[in-house]
């Protein structure tokens, strides 16, 4: 699944690593498009040059970082990021709108995103905030 969307190959080719600011989690780039779907005002942000990074841990307030050490945290955001968040009404799949209880007790939601993103039907790089595929985040049970 590392390649399910369409954009995934263009996005490992750019990608370089960066240690979260705050809790040092190895972070991956994402692109400035992503971000700009993602936060509130962003007229307001004054994005520097630099190039961002997602921070995937769960318990991190921090989810784009800059290396000046430049952040925006989960406040600052106009969505919901699943995996940093208890609920399990929180989406898992933003192209599709699956939460992460749909995605683990729905088997059929898995096959249909798989299927879907095989068509080049999702729209991952600026649906999910991360920039990359939704399908990573599965369950893995399925």
């Amino acid at each position: 699944m590392d390649e399910c969307c369409s954009n995934e190959i263009e996005i490992k080719s750019k990608n370089l690593k960066q240690d979260c600011v705050v809790c040092g989690q190895k972070s991956l780039t994402v692109p400035l498009k992503t971000i700009l779907h993602h936060v509130k005002r962003a007229w307001k942000i004054k994005f520097s040059d630099q190039p961002f990074f997602y921070c995937h841990n769960p318990t991190c307030e921090v989810v784009y970082f800059a290396k000046d050490t430049s952040v925006i945290n989960k406040s600052e955001l106009r969505t919901l990021i699943g995996i940093k968040e208890q609920s399990g009404d929180t989406a898992i799949c933003f192209c599709f709108g699956v939460s992460k209880k749909e995605a683990a007790t729905d088997k059929e939601v898995k096959e249909f995103v798989i299927k879907q993103t095989k068509e080049s039907m999702c729209s991952c790089e600026t649906a999910n905030p991360s920039g990359r595929c939704c399908l990573k985040d599965f369950p893995k049970e399925y």
